[in-house]
């Protein structure tokens, strides 16, 4: 073991040194991808000089999601104290189901998931757990959902079509959900969003008044906490009341933006939260956790038992339910993803946690500000995002984000919203300064010229 660390520590180094001169790895188009690197397995082993090798290799031409050129998807980023947690879980590598299995380890899921219960507003009814992606804690709220609107579901399976409604700019595991569940992706209804992306309160009312007259069964309503593209915020206290005058359960996906909760300043964007079912945010999003770290909370936390606890005598031998957290997770064998969280909230304490978020939303403003400021630039989002959302010079948005990667100069994507297509930068990386969000927009501009005659001939076919 020591001297496998000795390696790993070689290879951080040497990977630590090549970011500062090359923040994005050289790229290997996926068609050369095997005929470039030795992936293959073979019967014998590797000499230990050639395994360091083949394995330094591959992880410098790995996309570097942790440097100044990184703004390609919702996270980013490398916290050091977060990382220590990863590694340390890594090493101890407890599963996450008995008290037995994982011992003082439960602990410190149980006090994040109580932390959090907290800053919403709920009282000593709720709890939570974590799971592998916003997609999987989505399903689980889906899953709840259901289990509530009717209890024999569990037991008898589907009696009525039930109906599921999320905004059109919401995430693509919601129809997905709706498949693995039962309910369908045929019962998925999309609430229309106005200029800015979040959801229309009016158009929900008139489409669950519709299909109750039509014999359906509404027993959902999906709202996002930053949605994908422009990162909105659904509104959730007009919602909730709706929610609640016809008896539907409430989950806001704040996966992407629902680390606003740690945030004074900018904890307003999830006004009306502590009025939800349920609520999820990755902490390997906003708040530069390691992937992946996605927590989903409950208003009561029976329905976590209701829809996910199953008795096994050969694992449930010791202590009582509330550290036995295999009673209120989807999976059974489960990883810690709590300790890289626990020590990053454990170093920084609440405050800086708030300090992130702060920053993020404060990179963005910078970003906003330069291209508001700048007529080669057309701006498509809003303020209080961290997506920033642009053209320049009139320039195919999908054709400079795929040059700049083929190209290893930066990872950055496109997006597309009501007939729009753009550069969507994300300012996730707390990391970064001031400067690097300027230097971004000097890379692209420079870029652009090194390449014009080939960005003008895109333009003029």
């Amino acid at each position: 073991m020591k001297n496998t660390l000795d390696l790993f520590q070689r290879i951080t180094n040497d990977l630590l040194k090549d970011e500062e001169e090359n923040p994005v790895a050289g790229h290997i188009p996926s068609s050369e991808l095997f005929n470039t690197l030795d992936l293959s397995l073979k019967r014998d082993p590797l000499s230990e000089e050639e395994f360091e090798k083949v394995l330094k290799e591959l992880i410098f031409v790995s996309p570097r999601t942790a440097t100044k050129g990184f703004f390609n998807q919702l996270f980013g980023g490398r916290n050091d104290k977060a990382i220590l947690g990863e590694l340390l879980a890594v090493m101890l590598n407890n599963s996450m189901y008995t008290y037995k299995a994982a011992g003082a380890q439960i602990g410190i899921e149980k006090v994040i998931l109580r932390e959090i219960c907290d800053l919403i507003g709920w009282d000593e009814h709720s709890d939570g757990t974590l799971a592998p992606g916003g997609s999987m804690t989505n399903f689980m709220s889906m899953l709840m959902a259901r289990d509530a609107a009717s209890s024999k579901v569990i037991n008898q399976g589907m009696q009525q079509k039930m109906i599921v409604y999320t905004s059109k700019a919401s995430h693509y595991s919601i129809p997905k959900n709706a498949a693995f569940c039962g309910i369908g992706r045929d019962n998925v209804r999309y609430i229309p969003t106005d200029s800015e992306g979040r959801a229309e309160v009016a158009s929900l009312e008139k489409m669950i008044e519709e299909d109750l007259q039509n014999g359906g069964l509404p027993v959902m309503v999906n709202l996002t906490a930053g949605t994908t593209v422009m990162a909105a915020f659904d509104p959730i206290r007009p919602v909730s009341e709706i929610c609640k005058k016809h008896n539907l359960w409430l989950h806001v996906d704040g996966a992407y933006c629902g680390s606003v909760l740690f945030s004074k300043k900018y904890k307003h964007l999830i006004d009306g939260v502590e009025l939800v079912d349920s609520f999820s945010v990755n902490a390997h999003k906003m708040l530069g956790t390691p992937l992946s770290c996605s927590i989903i909370v409950v208003k009561d936390k029976k329905h976590l038992y209701h829809s996910f606890s199953n008795d096994a005598s050969y694992l449930y031998q010791t202590d009582h339910d509330g550290f036995n957290l295999g009673k209120t997770s989807l999976q059974c064998g489960r990883r810690n993803d709590a300790l890289k969280f626990w020590t990053l909230w454990k170093s920084v304490g609440s405050v800086g946690l708030e300090k992130i978020v702060d920053h993020q939303f404060d990179l963005a403003e910078k970003a906003r500000e330069y291209v508001r400021n700048n007529k080669d630039y057309t701006l498509y989002s809003y303020d209080n995002t961290i997506a920033i959302c642009f053209n320049y010079k009139g320039i195919p948005a999908r054709d400079i984000c795929t040059q700049l990667y083929e190209h290893s100069e930066l990872l950055v994507g496109y997006g597309t919203f009501q007939e729009d297509e753009f550069i969507r930068l994300i300012t996730i990386n707390a990391q970064n300064e001031h400067q690097d969000i300027l230097n971004f927009f000097k890379k692209l501009e420079q870029f652009v010229e090194e390449h014009a005659a080939l960005f003008e001939a895109r333009v003029d076919s």
